[in-house]
């Protein structure tokens, strides 16, 4: 149990920097900035998938928690927020170089999640705006300052400590239960599930990488290294680890439905790609 509560601890502590300095930005521009930078921030979206897809892929899971803050205020479009989530590499990149997988093997996935996730942003936003006539969301990150009940009048420091304490708590509390689910059913029984079939490794790996936790990312990698999972059951599940994205996202954006679709679409890509990779044949 202490290592549960240690882990839960560790898991929501290194988070802090990346939704302070986001909720801290994000109180900026609600109250220092101009109409015009934030039209400036609104028309820079198209390219979002781009940006979105290379910083994901940086270690941690933190900045799929901003991601789904800035989606949550419409500063970033649904397309940027798939590149983030499908690029996010959570613990992947400390795993493989804890095991000393060679650089060929970690470029190679880091570029497929960051292409993956570059294409499908693109492609997410362009079928938004062309195909279903979406139009731009309005800024709501006035919103967001209600939903969170914040005391914007204290200034945008203390309005952003506000808003990263609540979240921490909210993310502490589902964490601690993820992880206290995992101590009692063991990654073994979780690692059991996938099998390394073609099609059903892919889905249920996506499956498993939707667990809101890093344990999905370790557990994945882990048995990839070990000959257990193929390459496309591989990139499937670390495709549809967003870390704590979706979690965060639940609590910040106000649309349930909306939300249950973008956990719909990030399943599908995700499962889409990897068994592409499968199909053919890529190698890692």
């Amino acid at each position: 149990m202490s290592d549960v509560i240690f882990d839960t601890l560790q898991d929501c502590v290194r988070l802090l920097p990346f939704l302070f300095f986001t909720y801290l930005a994000m109180e900026y521009l609600e109250h220092k900035a101009g109409e015009k930078m934030q039209n400036t921030i609104r028309r820079s979206g198209r390219f979002g998938p781009v940006i979105g897809s290379v910083l994901g892929a940086f270690p941690q899971c933190g900045f799929s928690a901003a991601a789904s803050n800035l989606y949550a205020g419409r500063i970033i479009t649904l397309g940027t927020l798939i590149s983030i989530y499908l690029s996010t590499s959570d613990e992947m990149l400390p795993i493989l170089i804890s095991e000393k997988a060679g650089a060929d093997m970690i470029f190679k996935i880091l570029g497929v999640k960051i292409l993956i996730g570059m294409a499908a942003g693109f492609l997410v936003d362009i079928i938004a705006v062309v195909f279903l006539k979406k139009e731009k969301d309005a800024l709501r990150i006035e919103h967001l300052c209600e939903q969170h009940h914040c005391h914007c009048d204290r200034g945008i420091v203390k309005s952003a400590v506000h808003h990263t304490i609540e979240i921490f708590v909210y993310l502490f509390i589902i964490t601690f239960a993820l992880n206290f689910m995992i101590f009692l059913i063991g990654e073994d029984f979780l690692a059991n599930l996938i099998l390394n079939r073609p099609f059903i490794g892919e889905a249920v790996a996506g499956i498993v990488g939707l667990i809101p936790n890093c344990a999905a990312s370790v557990i994945i990698t882990q048995l990839y290294l070990r000959g257990v999972l193929n390459a496309g059951a591989m990139i499937s599940g670390l495709l549809t680890g967003a870390g704590v994205g979706l979690l965060v996202l639940f609590r910040v954006n106000d649309k349930t439905k909306e939300n249950m679709r973008i956990t719909a679409i990030l399943y599908a890509l995700g499962v889409a790609a990897g068994c592409i990779v499968e199909l053919l044949g890529v190698t890692f």
